[in-house]
């Protein structure tokens, strides 16, 4: 929502300023420069990526339109989701969760997150590692490796989207240019004629500079910022994940690597220990479920 806010404060002071000036508001409706500058854009990106990082933008962007994915109650319920589960292998063994693990979508641990079930890297991120723990015969360190290289892959891939709109957003300057260019033409076919009519296509030509610099700097390049701050906040959220499981494998108690882990999370996410705590005491309606799990 901030963001459609701030695309609407940067288009509004620009035309408010420029009608200031005693600017002709219809002097920057030029719908063939947009065109220039759009199309080609467009162009550029079909061109630089395959389908599926396209898919991925047209996602970023309506991911950008409704905020942060990681707000503290998704973390808080993250964490008491894992404490649930770690507390049940801790209790009735390793082999309790293996039905967890191998089902999520019937799990009756998973089944009562549903934002969790519905990311479906996340979602394997935990079931597959958990998976390799309580197999056995293999290292904490190696489980760690594991999920660092699963990440790095991850967070390479999620930051296309924001890549290509950053070779976008530095294309549409450039672009404009030849708008402009393009304009100077037919200006050039012009001479002869009335001065007004010249002086309306360079006008025309100058727009095209305008928007191409206008759309780079005030919409398309904050839009990949913000994409890719998203995608920062995914991978402390995967962050958190393995910092939890890599502590219970190591032997910590639930409750511990879950404390690890709150510690983990962003400052603008981090729920006090409080909050953690009194999430993790409402398992199954036991005030004792810590001290059991511990």
């Amino acid at each position: 929502m901030f963001s459609i806010v701030g695309i609407l404060i940067v288009f509004g002071s620009v035309i408010a300023g420029y009608l200031m000036e005693k600017g002709k508001i219809g002097v920057l409706v030029q719908p063939a420069e947009l065109l220039i500058i759009l199309g080609a854009a467009i162009g550029t990106i079909l061109i630089a990526n395959p389908m599926h990082v396209l898919k991925k933008i047209v996602a970023g962007l309506l991911g950008v339109l409704k905020g942060s994915p990681f707000p503290k109650k998704r973390y808080i319920e993250t964490l008491k989701m894992m404490f649930d589960l770690l507390a049940r292998s801790r209790k009735e063994g390793a082999i309790a969760i293996e039905a967890d693990i191998e089902d999520p979508e019937k799990s009756s641990i998973f089944s009562k997150y549903p934002v969790f079930l519905k990311d479906h890297h996340a979602r394997d991120f935990v079931c597959d590692t958990m998976r390799m723990a309580i197999t056995g015969g293999v290292s904490a360190f190696d489980v760690d490796q594991m999920m660092d290289l699963d990440m790095e892959v991850h967070h390479l891939s999620a930051n296309q989207p924001s890549q290509a709109l950053n070779t976008m957003a530095d294309a549409l300057p450039g672009l404009g240019i030849v708008a402009a260019v393009l304009g100077v033409v037919v200006t050039m076919g012009s001479l002869g004629g009335p001065p007004e009519e010249i002086g309306t296509h360079v006008a025309a030509a100058l727009v095209g500079t305008f928007l191409g610099i206008l759309l780079c700097y005030g919409m398309v390049g904050p839009l990949a910022s913000y994409m890719s701050k998203i995608v920062d906040e995914e991978h402390s959220y995967y962050h958190v994940l393995r910092v939890v499981m890599l502590a219970f494998i190591k032997g910590t108690s639930p409750i511990m690597a879950v404390e690890m882990g709150r510690r983990a999370i962003p400052d603008q996410s981090r729920p006090n220990f409080a909050e953690v705590e009194k999430a993790c005491r409402e398992k199954g309606g036991d005030p004792a479920a810590i001290s059991q799990a511990a």
